[in-house]
């Protein structure tokens, strides 16, 4: 997909980028101050749109909160999905604002403290236990509450995913309980009064192969047959994790999203409904469901010729939006797409390095890019913002200011 996709997808007026419906000068003037993160609230509800249309009826979705934690975008979220999985007890208590009930709220991730665990009991949220020592702490919480905990088993599968931007599960992990070892964890829970629902399998994230997560579930869902044999109860909750990616570079083509739809057909009405009628699987997803919604907005301050390279320098950088300056992940980097957008139909004009604000070189947003002549106030678009930018940037770093964020 190329910056013109990008564009096409949030239209222009007049020129200009425009984000839900505004052009990029007016919702600047509505923010009042760059740079700022905007999330098109259109983009979103189509997002969620396409999944309902293609997925089967009977998978739930679940939104990863730790994608964007923007309560704005939770909240209109959460009139869209089935259930919001969060990563923190601050990001729990996001979830618990919104109108889903707490028993479709799960928690996740390593290092879960007592007294995260005993907020979550105390709520009524789902657990989804990490570790033995986690499974102590949610039976000394359900005792000492007098409420019986509802959990579920993380599990980390004997097999990795390849293709992922980050694998999450197969070999060492600080994700989950070894598939090896779930047995003797479940054994631990015999005779204390906790629900134990089922398991979350999760390998990897950001992977743009539909054939490579339609292996992945299908080894999924075998190894979950396997372990629901030692569950004391029918096995409820299936949470098949998500990994759906989004395309960030030009040369990255989108997820084939209707071939795994039809690989979850099958799995969902063949193997599941037959061995384990009363579960209801659930993909859970973050950044496909907000990564393309998002642009980070920042204003030309400067520009300069060095030996022969034209720079633009803007007030925001990577500490606002860390994964555009390939400091997130990228072992080679590459340019997410960039553009001007108060200019946004104008055709290149040549090649610019966008750089940040910040005291150091590794404040690039923007190496080489063709751009239209940019002159100082243009807007620079930073495209598939969505997800994992504010939040998963170093906002103190140098003492700049933060940055607002709008849905619009």
């Amino acid at each position: 997909m190329t910056t013109a996709d990008r564009v096409a997808s949030f239209g222009t007026i007049d020129g200009q980028l425009a984000v839900g419906g505004m052009t990029l000068r007016r919702l600047a003037a509505r923010v009042g101050s760059t740079p700022f993160f905007a999330y098109d609230r259109r983009l979103l509800s189509e997002r969620l749109a396409q999944l309902r249309a293609v997925l089967p009826d009977r998978i739930a979705l679940s939104y990863a909160l730790k994608a964007n934690p923007m309560p704005a975008v939770v909240q209109h979220l959460a009139g869209l999905v089935d259930a919001i999985d969060v990563a923190s007890a601050l990001e729990m208590q996001v979830a618990l604002d919104t109108i889903l009930p707490a028993e479709r709220v799960s928690f996740a991730g390593p290092g879960k403290t007592a007294a995260d665990i005993r907020q979550a009991v105390a709520a009524g949220v789902m657990i989804e236990m990490e570790s033995s020592t986690e499974v102590g702490r949610v039976v000394t919480a359900g005792n000492e509450l007098g409420i019986r905990p509802r959990v579920a088993v993380r599990v980390n599968p004997d097999f990795a995913v390849k293709g992922s931007g980050m694998r999450m599960g197969g070999g060492p992990q600080q994700f989950g309980v070894d598939s090896e070892q779930v047995p003797a964890l479940l054994a631990q829970l015999h005779g204390a009064d906790i629900d134990v629902l089922g398991f979350h399998i999760f390998a990897g994230s950001q992977n743009l192969r539909a054939d490579i997560i339609v292996e992945a579930q299908r080894r999924t869902v075998d190894l979950v047959l396997e372990l629901a044999e030692d569950l004391s109860g029918p096995l409820r909750y299936l949470n098949l994790g998500g990994g759906f990616g989004i395309p960030y570079f030009d040369k990255d083509e989108p997820l084939d999203l209707a071939a795994v739809a039809q690989s979850l057909g099958a799995l969902v009405h063949g193997v599941l409904a037959e061995r384990l009628p009363e579960a209801r699987p659930v993909i859970e997803l973050g950044r496909y469901i907000v990564g393309e919604c998002g642009v980070y907005v920042t204003e030309v301050v400067d520009r300069k010729i060095s030996r022969g390279r034209s720079y633009v320098v803007v007030d925001g950088g990577l500490h606002h939006q860390l994964a555009a300056s390939g400091n997130f992940g990228q072992v080679i980097r590459r340019n997410y797409p960039v553009a001007i957008g108060t200019r946004a139909c104008e055709t290149s004009a040549g090649t610019h390095t966008v750089v940040g604000c910040l005291c150091t070189p590794l404040d690039l947003l923007g190496d080489q890019v063709e751009l239209p002549e940019p002159q100082i106030g243009d807007l620079v678009v930073i495209f598939q913002a969505g997800a994992y930018g504010l939040t998963a940037s170093p906002t103190a770093f140098l003492g700049h200011p933060s940055p607002a964020e709008v849905l619009v």
